[in-house]
């Protein structure tokens, strides 16, 4: 294979990807409002020969190039969080602003880019002849992930009855090939209390007192060590062998888990009456060991929970939001942990792609390498939609993606272009360095898997 050839299709669509990416950043495309850039993406595929290019009912953008039954696939959410205080903003966040480095605008990096460099290491794939004999590359644009990550994948599996062989996760990497992350859960809590006129309180049961408690207790589980002298023992734990014997090795590679309150909600008659009820959501992120049952016990254990026994309750969020096609795919808030295996061979397919490509250090623009000095192979922080991909129905999962995870969400949002044409090179060369014969039943290093609940 002539790698040079490769890299040089790759920059030969800079301009070419770099308009695409500009097109899609002046399309607002929250969660659930994803109708234009899926659209000017599927135009984008026919263009550039795409063999077959189609909607699904729930809203992704699916392509495919080449004639195989085997599916490689690459991912990329097309959907973005928005833009909040435009205060915090230097320029127009959908206007794709661009210097000779960088592209500036809401989704540059998380994460319009992935799919815009997908795209083109098809093309370039198609281009040069090297989609291996009896495969086809899938091409997703994916919806809702930043509503509810996965979904998307759940729609899928189930309904497109799509199962590739491996999916690439082109969600930011700076510059790194990752091989899981932490999983998530959206958890509530409910505390009941009795209203009553606010010139005399103590004749009512106020429920923000009772969760104020509550919120300490949350705060100390997330700050607190694991000594014997901690009442409460804190998320870190979990590092430790005593109390996380089979997994701790894991969960110190992916890093502890954590909980936030995210949200805070309140009835009252008026602002002349005691709280009749009070509820928070929590943020949690768990690591190795950790299952969607040990963290609703673990909420439901804190003091002040028991404290206050029946008036409080503990569940799961539901989610149940309308795709922008109408459609809606409930699911529960649960989105699994998974890691794969150095060794699995669609990691060191990607792996040793990048390594025929570019080396085996991480490379970026001048601006990006400050943070690209860990080791290749490595894994996210934040979830990906690889919590259903690989979490739930354990299809080989991998990542590298243009842009940086520290520009996800934040204002001022960039990617850098050269991230594109080296993502867009590894894309091309993956399929064709993915050895089949040292695939394996189970690439899994850990997976926590599915609830039990009936919810596919």
């Amino acid at each position: 294979m002539d790698t040079n050839a490769v890299k040089a299709a790759a920059q030969g669509y800079l301009l070419q990807m770099t308009r695409f990416l500009r097109d899609l950043i002046r399309i607002p495309s929250e969660s659930c409002e994803e109708g234009g850039v899926i659209r000017r993406t599927i135009k984008e595929m026919e263009a550039l020969g795409f063999d077959k290019a189609w909607i699904d009912p729930q809203g992704n953008a699916l392509g495919i190039m080449g004639e195989g039954e085997k599916l490689i696939a690459f991912d990329g959410h097309i959907d973005t969080v928005g833009i909040g205080n435009i205060e915090n903003w230097t320029n127009d966040p959908y206007e794709g602003y661009e210097t000779d480095e960088i592209i500036y605008g809401r989704g540059a990096s998380d994460q319009e880019g992935g799919v815009v460099s997908a795209v083109y290491g098809a093309k370039i794939m198609k281009d040069l002849g090297i989609i291996p004999d009896g495969y086809a590359i899938l091409v997703v644009a994916s919806v809702q992930e930043e509503d509810c990550d996965g979904l998307c994948w759940q729609y899928i599996y189930n309904e497109d009855k799509l199962v590739p062989e491996f999916v690439v996760s082109t969600e930011p990497t700076d510059g790194g090939v990752y091989r899981g992350h932490r999983g998530r859960m959206e958890i509530r809590v409910d505390v009941h209390g009795v209203s009553c006129h606010g010139s005399a309180p103590e004749r009512g049961d106020n429920a923000i007192y009772k969760m104020a408690d509550i919120l300490q207790d949350v705060r100390a589980l997330n700050e607190n060590g694991c000594a014997d002298a901690d009442e409460i023992k804190g998320l870190v734990k979990m590092l430790e062998p005593e109390y996380n014997p089979d997994h701790y090795e894991d969960a110190r590679f992916l890093g502890r888990g954590t909980v936030t309150v995210s949200q805070i909600f309140y009835t009252s008659p008026s602002r002349c009456a005691v709280a009749d009820s009070c509820a928070i959501s929590l943020d949690r992120r768990m690591t190795a060991g950790e299952t969607w049952d040990s963290c609703l016990e673990e909420i439901r254990a804190l003091p002040a929970c028991r404290k206050y026994g029946d008036d409080v309750k503990v569940s799961m969020y539901m989610y149940d939001r309308p795709a922008w096609t109408g459609l809606v795919y409930n699911t529960e808030c649960y989105f699994p942990t998974w890691i794969n295996r150095e060794s699995s061979a669609h990691v060191a397919a990607v792996a040793d792609a990048h390594r025929a490509l570019y080396g085996d250090k991480r490379i970026g623009a001048p601006s990006a390498m400050d943070k690209r000095t860990r080791p290749l192979v490595d894994k996210w922080t934040f979830s990906t939609n690889g919590v259903s991909i690989q979490g739930r129905y354990g299809i080989p999962c991998v990542g590298f993606g243009p842009g940086a995870e520290s520009q996800a969400h934040a204002p001022n949002e960039i990617t850098w272009k050269q991230d594109l044409v080296t993502c867009a090179a590894v894309y091309a060369l993956t399929p064709y360095m993915y050895i089949q014969k040292e695939k394996t039943d189970d690439v899994c290093e850990y997976r926590s898997g599915a609830t039990g609940n009936d919810i596919r």
